[in-house]
């Protein structure tokens, strides 16, 4: 840029370097002195003053529409917002059931860590009024059922034993069908496949529900649900972290207790614990392992430890000073704004990078010390100048945004490019002036072969032809461009949350995707839910009118009857298993089925009973050779038994179920129905699989036709996924406006302006296109990588430019030069700090790994390839 052309700004900036450079010379220590202690104090302040946020869902703007819905509903139903999902399955519905009740009871005792803790499916009222729950003809089945198989209750209410079971299967076989009526094959089969775990040294239980009342006493056979609020501090990093990790240890000892039994956990709160926890593990790894790469790539950079020492310096101080500022500015990191440590030392190096290489170039063609110092800061200074004023205009772009997460960044990242940029022109020359580079010499690789040095230049015409045509594929490409909303899909895989909640997608009754719908009564939930339950994509609606049973009369009557044949005779089940001999019970038993093959006209199928008497020597064979024979017999009966009490006092209590009305519910099941300020309540349940992101897609956008204000964590997470779009969409326009202007103002050139912009909108076209071809789409996690990439394509632009157009050489030896080593040693830094990330568990971080990589391939093709071949630059 000639004399003549520049601004006043431009000619103020020039005087303020030389200026500045003087100073830098005149008072080195003085500056190295001061700024060491800024940097101390900067950190101190830091760690007693800046706090950390946590609360994902308050990281928009509190104003959007699903935000307002998603307060309206948490409002109403605290109890169900942010909930802890423990999954209790197990091999029968009654150990399923007893873990259940313990884990709900000690989660309970932990009052100073839990708010709330309950089971949907099980209480006391659903207890005794179940089988009211039944249509009538499942009703009059189950009660035929039991009718028939009195004479084996009452057999073993007055024989609790190996022994008394034996013997009324005995009965049953002898052809005494009054005796026994009950169908046969499935208690054989049931008694064979206890004894065969046995043999495994696997032992279950044997399901009396099951094999009694089939799966009337329970919504499930082997899973339930309890759903558990626990105390958030969100001032902290992991804010459930106490709570979790008490859940863990009770969860830990109750299955230590009943080893047929798992519990997992899952649900909103534990799928954001375990990202955090991924995130953090992944960051040690990733740390290291960057931290490693940067100092490799950069002494291949420098070929000096000392220049390699330096740039560190002021990377710690620009981190220690950029940390005080964000204490200052917001006083708090969120999860987004946390990444300004990444930020930082992916562009804040770049500075110190450029301005040490040039250095050193200076040093190797023979130039003094204070001269080479000089040089560095005149010539590089203005560059980096106008890249630190239009990377902070990128950040400051996000500031007035919806996206509160990003807004903070922008604030945070802004500042942090100055403070980056100022200690490269004051740290790093006073550095080099205390700690001069002795002997540098040109770097042995600088000699490029001429076809490759010249690259650009002999080959302009058909690098331009390549770049148009693929920019046009591009275009076209990125219309299947996708914003994935999906926290889950961020999450490592293999976790056990992810793969908790992705079974529990694919219920139609547990489905943590259920959506929540609000009316002012119980007539407008009804009218409400009957629109929504005629839509292909749900499954059900659940309103409190959905607990009143229907044809309570006519099923009272039946399960009077029924009390009046089992009443006495379930109530008999109190007392421990009675003494009696089981290896000798067992060895009758199958003499008994030996005699039962024999016979002609036998009452149960011959194949099942042979199978059972082989199974019953194996066991025998197997328990004779135990250290313990008895213990083995005695635990056979234990498994086959064990359950019975409980299955007939769970029966005993819902026999005596009575008639009831709206008003007679208990309040621990109307307080999920009605709010405090009456409220009712809809729940929406999907009905196709929710892992599977078209259906969950459908299943939003049907159920906000009939009702916007519904609200869910599908519906939040797809509108802070367009809201997040959204935000970056007007921020980067916006930044890419602004930064536009600014260069065109600077530089009084159309021509420079478009050079200077056009490698960045190629670059982000390019990245775009192939994470679509990847199918890696935008996200949560990566989505945070754009501004660096941006800053990043801004910065080498300026640079590319400033030495091509205001450059200090006529020979086309771009390639060999300073800036284009410092350009692509600053983004080989910036990929060898990210491209770690591509590895770690967790998915959305892999992704912005992913991300970066490619942006940053892309951007080194688009700066020092692409760009030299759209400039006038002639060959000499």
């Amino acid at each position: 840029m000639s004399k003549s052309k520049h601004s006043f700004l431009v000619g103020s900036l020039i005087k303020l370097l030389l200026w500045w450079e003087k100073k830098v010379l005149q008072f080195p220590w003085v500056l190295l002195i001061v700024t060491t202690l800024l940097s101390a104090g900067s950190l101190f302040y830091t760690a007693e003053n800046l706090g950390f946020y946590t609360n994902t869902a308050d990281m928009l703007s509190p104003d959007l529409p699903f935000q307002v819905n998603r307060k309206r509903v948490e409002n109403a139903f605290p109890k169900d917002a942010s909930t802890l999902l423990l999954i209790v399955d197990g091999q029968t519905p009654e150990q399923t059931s007893q873990v259940a009740e313990k884990l709900a009871l000690q989660l309970t005792q932990q009052g100073n860590l839990f708010d709330s803790v309950y089971i949907p499916t099980d209480n006391p009222f659903f207890r005794q009024q179940a089988l009211l729950f039944l249509d009538i003809d499942e009703l009059e089945e189950l009660t035929q059922k039991l009718t028939d198989a009195q004479p084996f209750i009452g057999h073993l209410s007055e024989n609790y034993n190996l022994k008394g079971l034996f013997e009324i299967i005995r009965l049953a076989l002898e052809e005494k069908k009054e005796t026994l009526p009950m169908d046969l094959v499935p208690l054989l089969s049931g008694i064979e496949h206890i004894l065969h775990q046995r043999i495994e040294q696997q032992p279950q239980h044997l399901s009396w529900q099951n094999l009694l009342a089939g799966n009337k006493l329970n919504t499930e056979s082997r899973r339930t649900l309890v759903i558990a609020k626990p105390k958030m501090d969100f001032s902290e990093i992991l804010p459930a972290d106490s709570a979790l990790t008490s859940a863990h240890e009770i969860a830990e000892k109750l299955m230590a207790e009943y080893p047929a039994v798992n519990i997992r956990m899952t649900g909103e709160t534990a799928l954001e614990h375990e990202e955090l926890e991924s995130v953090t593990d992944g960051a040690i790894f990733s740390g290291i392992a960057s931290l490693m790469l940067v100092c490799t790539v950069l002494w291949l950079g420098f070929r000096s430890f000392k220049l390699l020492f330096i740039t560190f310096i002021a990377l710690i101080m620009g981190l220690a000073l950029t940390a005080g500022f964000a204490t200052l500015s917001v006083g708090h990191l969120n999860i987004i704004s946390v990444a300004f440590a990444v930020l930082y030392i992916g562009l804040g190096v770049d500075y110190a990078t450029h301005i040490s290489l040039r250095y050193r170039e200076c040093r190797a063609e023979g130039m003094s010390n204070e001269l080479a110092i000089s040089d560095s800061i005149n010539n590089i200074g203005f560059s980096l100048f106008i890249c630190a004023l239009t990377t902070a205009l990128g950040f400051l772009a996000f500031i007035p945004t919806d996206y509160a997460g990003v807004s903070e960044l922008g604030i945070i990242a802004s500042g942090g490019m100055f403070i980056g940029l100022a200690l490269s022109l004051s740290i790093v020359p006073a550095l080099f002036k205390v700690m001069p580079l002795k002997n540098a010499k040109p770097f042995s690789s600088s000699q490029l072969p001429p076809n490759l040095a010249l690259f650009p230049f002999k080959h302009a015409k058909p690098i331009r032809i390549v770049t148009l045509l693929t920019a046009i594929a591009s275009c076209f490409i990125l219309t299947d461009l996708e914003f994935d909303s999906n926290p889950i899909n961020l999450r490592n895989p293999d976790s056990e949350s992810v793969k908790a909640i992705r079974e529990l997608l694919k219920s139609k009754t547990d489905s943590p995707f259920s959506l929540t719908g609000l009316t002012n009564n119980l007539d407008e939930a009804l009218i409400l839910a009957g629109k929504l339950e005629k839509l292909p994509s749900v499954h059900e609606t659940i309103t409190l009118k959905s607990f009143v049973a229907e044809d309570q009369d006519d099923k009272l009557a039946m399960l009077e009857e029924l009390d009046m044949i089992l009443g006495a005779q379930l109530k008999q089940f109190d007392n421990p298993l009675s003494p009696n001999d089981q290896k000798a019970a067992l060895l009758d038993f199958s003499e008994t089925l030996r005699k039962a093959i024999n016979a002609a006209d036998a009452t149960a199928p011959l194949a099942a009973m042979q199978s059972l008497q082989d199974t019953i020597k194996k066991f025998t064979h197997f328990a004779d050779q135990q250290t313990d024979a008895n213990h083995e017999y005695t635990a056979l009966e234990e498994n086959l038994l064990s359950l019975l009490p409980y299955t007939m006092q769970r029966l005993s209590t819902s026999l005596t179920a009575t008639d009831y009305g709206l008003e007679d519910l208990p309040e621990y099941i109307t307080e999920h129905w009605i709010s405090a300020d009456g409220l009712y309540k809809i729940l929406i349940t999907p009905a196709k699989d929710q892992n599977i992101s078209r259906n969950l897609k459908e299943f939003v956008r049907e159920v906000q036709t009939v009702d916007d204000t519904i609200s869910g964590l599908p519906v939040a997470d797809q509108a802070s996924g367009n809201a997040v779009a959204e935000s970056f969409i007007e921020a980067f326009g916006g930044a890419l406006v602004a930064i536009i202007l600014l260069i065109l103002i600077i530089s009084k050139s159309i021509k420079e302006t478009i050079l200077t912009v056009s490698p960045l909108i190629l670059a982000a076209l390019y990245t775009g296109a192939t994470n679509v071809l990847l199918d890696n789409p935008f996200n949560f996690a990566n989505v945070i990588a754009l501004p660096l990439l941006m800053g990043m394509g801004v910065d080498s632009s300026i640079h590319v430019v400033h030495r091509l157009h205001h450059g200090w050489s006529d020979r086309t030896d771009f390639l060999q030069s300073s800036t284009a080593r410092g350009v692509l040693f600053s983004a080989l830094t910036t990929l060898c700090s990210f491209s770690s990330l591509a590895f770690v568990p967790h998915k959305g971080t892999a992704s912005m790994g992913l991300l970066l990589a490619i942006g940053i391939l892309f951007m080194i093709v688009c700066s020092l390839i692409i760009l030299p071949a759209f400039t006038s630059k002639k060959i000499n």
